[in-house]
Parts: C-alpha cells; structure tokens; sequence
C-alpha cells in the first residue's frame, strides 16, 4: 500500500492509494452503502460478531473480499480513505473470532469523519472487541493483525496494532508507505496506555530510554512473507521519493502496477485482487475522486472513477452473488465447501486476462482498449478539479457506474 500527502503531489490534494494483496483466486467486489440512520439499541453483524450499532453511519464505497462483511479498502463521503495489511508481532495472533481488521476499516469508514476520528472508531472497537478470526475463505486458519494507513484531505495517519495494543503516527506532508510490517519507531503521536508496560512486562523492553515500536514488537524471526514485504517496502518509498513533488492519481496507479518490486503481487498463492487510487483535494469544494479496478492484477485492469453525488448507485456488474444463510461463510464449521464468488466484470476481465497471455494481437487491442478508457476517466477527473467540466451535481454519481458497464461491454 502506498500513501501520498499533500507537499509531495503535483496538486493541492492528498492522494491515497492501495493494491490488496489477497489469496489468488479470492474475489474482490465493490459495494456502495449509502448513509443511515439507525434505531436505539440496534445490533451490527459483522464477519463474525455482533457490534452495538450508532446512530448515524455515513455513505462509503468499499473494495472488499465477497465473502466477508468488512473491506480491505474503502472511502467515505466526508473524504477518508482507509487501507490495512496484514502484519505478525510478538503478540499471539488468536484463531478465535472477534472483528477481522477489515471489519475495522468498515466501521471506521462509517463512523469516522475525519482519519483521526476513523483512528479512535479502530481503537475504541479493538479495546472492546478485539481483532481475530481467520482471513481467508479456507478451513485452514490464516489470522493475523493488522496495520491501517488513514487519510483525509488535510493528514494522513498511520495505526499499527499488536492484538488489542496499538500505536499511530501523525503524516503531516511528504510520502508515506506501508508494506506487510511494522513502520513506526520512536515518532508516536498516540499509543494504548498499557503499551509501554505490557512491553516491559513481557521483557521486550527494559523500561527506559527510548522507545521504538517496531523495534520492541517485532519478531525476532519473521515469516517468510514478512521478509518478502522489507524488500518491497523499501521500493515503495523510493519509488515515491523519485516522484516527490510531481506524485497525481496517474503516478501512484503506476506504481502499483510495479511487478518487479512485488508491489503488483503475483507470488505464493496471493496476487493483487484489486486496487483503488484517490484524489482529495484540500479545498473542501472539490469532490474527491476515487478510482477503483474491481477486478485482479492492475497491469491489466483498468481505474474507473467513482464519486459521492447525487443519484449515486450500486454498480450491479461489480457485485458478487450472494448465497444466504447457506453461505459456506456463515455455516459452521465455516469454509468447508467453494462457492463461484465472480462477479459479472469479474468473469469478463478473466477472459480478456486469457486472450493477454495467449493470444498476442487480440491481447494488445484490449490492453489499449483498457489503456484508452482509464484515461478518459483521468481525463474527466482532471477537469473536473480544474473546474474546466463540471458536470451537474446528478450526473457525478453514476460516473463509476458507466465505466464499469463500457468495461463489461469491451470484454463481451
């Protein structure tokens, strides 16, 4: 996951972005949920638990995995874009089921106003909750914690946890990445009050002098993925100091589409299932912009843009089937049996990523094909901020919609 703020971008705005590195043939759709109002007393099913429901949650548009209520990564209406990765500390991961981090993310989204808001909405729900369960539509456990990247049109944050422990760093400007590990050292804007001392309880920390994070809750021996991710980070942040100062939407999709580094991931069962990019302008008037794939391998996909405005609907092409109570995910024991998760845009892209691989011509025509109409999204988004086009307020909200339905059309 890569994330840009404000002083490194060729323009006013922050731009966030994100590839979800996810089991590879695991599904990703794209699911708007409008904003609501909610009873006293209501109840949230999530992955695995029920939450105590707020009053009021705001309008988010999310890049989730089918079969799971959260999201890997999302943005709201009041302009907050969230992404988390998987990380392994010190602290036992538990199989037990409480809230998936990307159940966190969800519910951040739709609480939060501001990232630091989104921040306290993770932290409160961790102290009560807990993060746990596993990750991956698979009888075989695959659990871990969780780091999140948190931005707004005027700051990101950064918020690593370690079980129900937690610390965060204010990004004020320039660039920032995170990759598979813990990145905070001794910079700590906010942390858990126990931290310190369960550190010091645990023998991880003597107690005095400096404090550094990632340090302290480290692994001493880190998974194999883990070790992969160091290598991968390290790219990311150069890649994003070469391009400080000059970073749009348009760099930061290039980047993540870099297979080299292994930030397009392809390796060890997992890939890159989708990818989003957003542009936050720092002038409240402006829309954000958020460019989303909906589909595997950014190489090969393309960025459709998808704006909060009036009229804004589900796009049904990006929308997996649902299958009920029988959802392999919901009976018990969970996992047990496969079902086919692939939405319509879905199954179109994966014929079109076959004609790529096997058949030269026809696979470039369609790659151009992609090419073109990622740039008319570019294109139109471009004029929009610039206040050269601005299409009435109805017209925004079925943006992402068009997009998705000429994609469709290209693949049939």
């Amino acid at each position: 996951m890569e994330g840009e703020r404000v002083r490194a971008s060729a323009i006013p705005a922050v731009i966030f972005a994100k590839n979800s590195d996810r089991p590879r043939d695991e599904v990703q759709e794209v699911v708007f949920v409008p904003a609501a109002m909610h009873a006293p007393g209501s109840r949230l099913q999530c992955t695995y638990i029920e939450v105590e429901q707020v009053s009021k949650t705001h309008a988010v548009i999310l890049s989730r995995p089918s079969w799971l209520w959260g999201a890997e990564m999302g943005a709201n209406e009041h302009g907050v874009c969230i992404g988390n990765e998987a990380v392994w500390t010190k602290e036992p991961v538990g199989e037990g089921e409480a809230l998936l981090g990307m159940d966190l993310l969800r519910l951040a989204l739709e609480r939060g106003s501001s990232a630091q808001e989104a921040l306290h909405v993770i932290t409160g729900l961790l102290e009560r909750y807990g993060q746990g369960g596993s990750c991956r539509e698979d009888p075989m456990p695959f659990c871990y914690h969780n780091t999140f990247l948190l931005a707004d049109r005027t700051e990101a944050w950064v918020l690593e946890t370690a079980g129900q422990l937690w610390a965060a760093q204010r990004i004020r400007e320039g660039a920032w990445n995170i990759s598979n590990q813990l990145s905070i050292g001794t910079d700590i804007s906010a942390e858990h009050p126990k931290l310190r001392a369960h550190a010091q309880t645990q023998g991880w920390w003597g107690g005095q002098g400096t404090f550094d994070f990632a340090q302290v809750f480290s692994l001493t021996q880190q998974p194999v993925r883990m070790e992969a991710a160091k290598a991968r980070f390290q790219v990311g942040r150069e890649l994003l100091r070469q391009q400080q100062g000059g970073i749009t939407a348009e760099v930061m999709m290039g980047i993540l589409r870099n297979k080299e580094s292994g930030i397009c991931m392809d390796s060890g069962g997992f890939r890159t299932t989708a990818s989003m990019v957003s542009i936050l302008p720092r002038d409240p008037t402006q829309p954000c912009v958020h460019f989303l794939t909906a589909t595997p391998d950014p190489s090969r996909s393309v960025f459709k843009p998808f704006i909060f405005g009036v009229g804004v609907a589900q796009a049904p092409k990006v929308l997996s089937p649902t299958f009920g109570a029988q959802d392999p995910a919901r009976t018990l024991p969970r996992f047990q049996t496969q079902v086919d998760r692939r939405h319509i845009l879905y199954q179109g892209h994966q014929v079109a990523l076959g004609l790529m691989e096997s058949e030269q011509d026809q696979g470039q025509q369609l790659r151009q094909k992609q090419q073109a109409l990622e740039q008319e999204g570019l294109e139109a988004a471009r004029g929009l901020l610039a206040r050269q086009r601005a299409p009435p307020l109805q017209d925004w909200g079925g943006l992402f919609q068009t997009f998705v339905e000429r994609e469709s059309q290209m693949y049939a």
